[in-house]
This record gives structure tokens, sequence and C-alpha cells, in this order.
């Protein structure tokens, strides 16, 4: 497979929509992405260029019709088409489209059909509250948000401490833990869509991280919010965690493919001018887009297989989601490497990159925690 390279024009064939849709997402990467990014580094939500791409149907494609292609991997290269230009776009249409997810696979009618095609059209923007569920299922944490069952549905009470692709009109897919009746020690969790402007919602400013800053992301704090039969995702939450486990992690592949490929074109850029001196490090452009077709190639054909709730294929998605983990840590330092001092400045794409492959590692799922469930799930395997 040819490198990609979103600052050079490439042949296409506009007939197929597959490639338009891509044609369009990098003409929107290279002339409104582009100039945002310091902006985005420094804190700037991009909503507007958000809406853009939704319309474009840049984070619904791995939806199924009418909402998108049912094409898994069209969301993975459109994310990655992003994701070179700027990591913190990237990871804000994984939120948007695992978000979608949530909206065509909903129990509530309201949710799977007004609600998901506003958020197809990017009427609405809505991310993705389960990094504190998703850790809870594996024994990592316990669960933030608690339910009690009244009339008509439930009232949730708790705090999450960051929540990203969030504003005072998102939303975003939200778990809580019923609370179990006097007496019975079964207990189980609730998944619900949480609007932030609902009055129960307050939304607070987080410390400032060391990257991702323009990811609306915020500490979520409820008081008796009120879930209805409208904003039901699922109940119980577990089976539906687990029908769309494998897309969930899959789906972050595409943002980890754009960091990966950015870090080989800040290699390259220097390569006739650092070229006799960068030759002696250890990590090379070619041997590195090496590791990276092929990675690329087998999670693309991996999205291509539609990976279904089954534990083997999730052990396959969780092994591809490490690599690419690894990969763009490798890649965006031997950017920095290659670059010398000037990827050491602060304004530096390069610099940026760094920052951006270390949440590739370790948000939901982070490495250990992958590491952790494809020993656990490997074992229960091996035992039957």
């Amino acid at each position: 497979m040819a490198p990609v390279d979103v600052l050079e024009a490439s042949e296409v064939n506009l007939a197929l929509p597959h490639d338009s849709l891509i044609v369009d997402v990098r003409q929107i990467s290279r002339n409104v992405l582009s100039p945002l990014t310091g902006d985005i580094d420094a804190g700037f939500y991009p909503s507007d260029l958000l809406r853009e791409l939704a319309g474009a149907g840049a984070m619904s494609a791995h939806l199924k019709a009418p909402h998108g292609y049912d094409d898994m991997s069209l969301s993975l290269k459109a994310m990655a088409e992003v994701s070179q230009v700027c990591g913190s776009t990237g990871f804000l249409m994984w939120c948007h489209g695992v978000c979608g997810i949530y909206l065509q696979q909903a129990a509530s009618t309201h949710l799977r059909e007004e609600r998901l095609l506003d958020h197809v059209c990017g009427f609405g923007l809505g991310g993705t509250a389960l990094s504190n569920p998703m850790k809870s299922y594996a024994k990592i944490e316990t669960f933030l948000l608690h339910a009690k069952p009244v009339a008509g549905g439930y009232v949730v009470n708790g705090s999450l401490p960051w929540v990203s692709h969030l504003g005072p009109e998102n939303y975003c897919g939200a778990i809580a833990q019923i609370e179990a009746a006097s007496g019975n020690n079964l207990s189980r969790e609730v998944m619900f869509l949480l609007d932030c402007a609902d009055d129960a919602v307050d939304l607070q400013t987080c410390p400032s991280f060391s990257g991702m800053e323009g990811t609306g992301t915020y500490a979520l704090h409820l008081n008796n919010y009120f879930v209805d039969e409208d904003r039901l995702i699922a109940d119980p939450a577990q089976p539906f965690i687990r029908s769309i486990r494998a897309k969930f992690v899959l789906l972050q592949t595409g943002w980890a493919a754009g960091v990966i490929q950015g870090g080989l074109q800040s290699m390259r850029a220097v390569q006739s001018s650092l070229g006799h001196v960068n030759r002696y490090l250890d990590v090379q452009p070619a041997q590195l887009q090496d590791e990276f077709d092929q990675w690329w190639d087998d999670t693309l054909a991996l999205s291509r297989m539609a990976p279904d709730g089954s534990d083997e294929g999730f052990v396959a998605v969780l092994k591809a989601r490490a690599r690419g983990s690894v990969l763009s840590l490798k890649s965006a330092q031997a950017g920095l490497l290659h670059q010398g001092a000037r990827g050491y400045v602060m304004t530096s794409p390069v610099q940026r990159r760094i920052r951006e492959s270390h949440f590739v590692a370790i948000v939901t799922p982070a490495l250990k925690h992958i590491y952790s469930e494809i020993d656990r799930l490997e074992g229960l395997l091996k035992n039957h």
C-alpha cells in the first residue's frame, strides 16, 4: 500500500461515493482544519468544523443504511485523514461516531429516529461517557453514576471526572448502576442519553491537560437527572455493551492511524536536509512505513469482517488497537528525533503529535487495560 499523505493530492475515482467522501474529508482537513490546529491545541473546540465533517458523512459511514454506508473501514479512513492533521479532532470524530452506534441501536424509538437523524447531519453533537463503565466492567474502577428506579424511569446522580465532546447543547451516552432493592444483592446497569442542556446537569471545566485541550472535555455532575423512555438506550446495559464493544474499540484505530501517518510525514519532511545524519537513528521512515502498512491492512481487513460480540473477535480487535497505540508512540517519537530542535518548539506539529500519541495510548481502553483484557479473555478461551 502506498504511503498516504494528506498534504499531497492523489488520483482517485470520483465516480465512487466512498472515494468522493475521502476527497471531501481531505479537502476539509487541508483547507479548514489545518489553519485551526494551533488554536485547537490551545483549547478551541471546533464545533463548526465537526458539523461540516458530519455533513460530509465522515462520522457516520460505519452506521447502517439509511444513515451510513455500513462500512467501518470507510469511517476509519476518514478519521485517519483528519487525524494526520489534528489528532484532537480525529478523537472527536471517534466520540461522535461511537455515539451514533448507541443511538442507532437504542431501545428508544425517539433516539433511533429523531435524535439519530440530527446526530448524523451534525445538527447535534454527541460523545461517550463510557470510560468509567468500561473500567468498571473490567474491575479497574467502580461505577460513579447511580440510578434509582422511579415512576416512569430512573433518577440518576453522581459525577464523572472528565467526558469529551461536550458543551452546553451536546449530549453523550452514559451508564449508571441501578440501586438494588432492599435485601437483593443483584444489580444491573442502565444506559441512557445524557443531555447537557438539562437543568440537572452541571458541566465544570477540567484542569489543563498536557494535550488534547480542544476536545470539549468537562467534569460532569448529575443531580437527580431523570431518564424516561425517550432517553433509554439499553436496560440492562451490559448485554448491549458486549454487543458493541468491538466497534467501540476498533473505531479508535482510525484516529491512531492518522497520528502514525503524521509522524511519518514529519520524518520524511527533513530527509533531504537531515537524512545524512538521521540515517544513524534506529527508526527509519521506510521501516516504519512497512510496519504501518501491515498493521493498517490487517486492521482494515478486520473492520470489513464486522466483528461480533464473541470473545475471539474482541481479542483480535484489542490486539489491533494495542498495536495502533504502540505504533503511535513510536512514530511520534521518531518524528521528533528526525526533526531535532525544530520539532522541540512548542508550536511545532511534531510536539503536538507527541502529546496526541500519549493520549492514544492512555484513553479508555488504555494499553494496560487492553493487555489485561487480552490476558483475561485468552484465559477464558483456553479453558473452554
